[in-house]
């Protein structure tokens, strides 16, 4: 045995040669990659050959994507065309790749994304995709063209005497937790020599009597909020409740509204971008949000 390791320690592959991370097996990489986050592993993939073949490996994406990704393939995606969807869906990295971007569904309607960290999805649906009381009456309700929305516009309310915004979407969610929030903002959005301001004159009633939040899933959860608007010239998001996915092969059907319904006095003054769903742990990422 001492003659095999002294011909081993003095033979020509080892001697005075230093292992460098080009000498790293590949599947060892692919482990690593494992328990990394997916901007590591982009980062890393520029490291040399090896590392990059695996930054491409199915079983390292298929491990960081949700586990419903199929459903969000064929429902977020619905839109693409047949060659590029195709093309979208070849290698788990590029399925990644193309739900972390912002994806409209539902005729625009909806949006839909991961987050680049950890995978879990997010959920944006517009006023379009609500019922709210005479919406489509010029009188009631005006829609202005913002980027400061995810669908490029917002609704404002000019005056009501009734207000109810109602809506739902049938999801599969990948088990966890989820949130519920309305993004709004008293005052309607003006530009003044190219600045964003604010025109809070016709902001009124809200102070009154709180408006009320509600939400409920096909599966019995349910939660109601209640707040004063009080918080004019900046968007907020309102956390209505939150509720919970154990189930990840069966859709749920999620429905959410926004009620003043006191006749006794008119509102006006609102604008309302967006309903958001979200895991539970990005809530405070909304509820602060300026």
């Amino acid at each position: 045995m001492g003659a095999a390791s002294s011909s081993l320690a003095g033979s020509e592959a080892y001697d005075g040669k230093l292992c460098g991370l080009e000498d790293v097996p590949e599947n060892c990489i692919t482990a690593m990659f494992m328990y990394m986050e997916p901007p590591e592993i982009c980062i890393l993939a520029r490291v040399n050959r090896s590392f990059h073949r695996a930054s491409r490996s199915d079983t390292v994406w298929e491990h960081k994507l949700p586990l419903n990704y199929k459903f969000l393939v064929r429902r977020i995606l619905e839109d693409q065309q047949v060659g590029e969807k195709d093309k979208v869906i070849s290698r788990t990295k590029e399925i990644y790749a193309r739900l972390c971007r912002p994806n409209l569904f539902d005729a625009g309607t909806k949006e839909a994304w991961l987050d680049k960290r950890n995978g879990k999805v997010c959920l944006a649906i517009s006023p379009k995709a609500m019922k709210i009381t005479g919406f489509d009456d010029r009188r009631y309700w005006e829609r202005i063209s913002s980027d400061e929305s995810r669908f490029g516009s917002i609704a404002y309310l000019r005056q009501v005497w009734w207000l109810e915004a109602v809506g739902n979407i049938r999801f599969e969610f990948a088990p966890g937790k989820y949130s519920v929030l309305f993004k709004i903002r008293l005052g309607k959005p003006l530009r003044n020599c190219g600045r964003k301001t604010c025109n809070l004159d016709l902001v009124h009633g809200w102070d009154i009597k709180p408006v009320r939040f509600q939400l409920s899933t096909s599966d019995g959860q349910s939660a109601m909020s209640e707040r004063h608007l009080d918080e004019p010239g900046r968007w907020f998001h309102h956390h209505v409740g939150d509720f919970v996915v154990e189930n990840p092969n069966s859709p749920v059907w999620v429905k959410f509204s926004m009620l003043q319904i006191d006749c006794t006095h008119t509102k006006g003054g609102l604008c309302l971008d967006c309903v958001i769903i979200c895991p539970f742990e990005f809530r405070g990422k909304y509820t602060y949000f300026d």
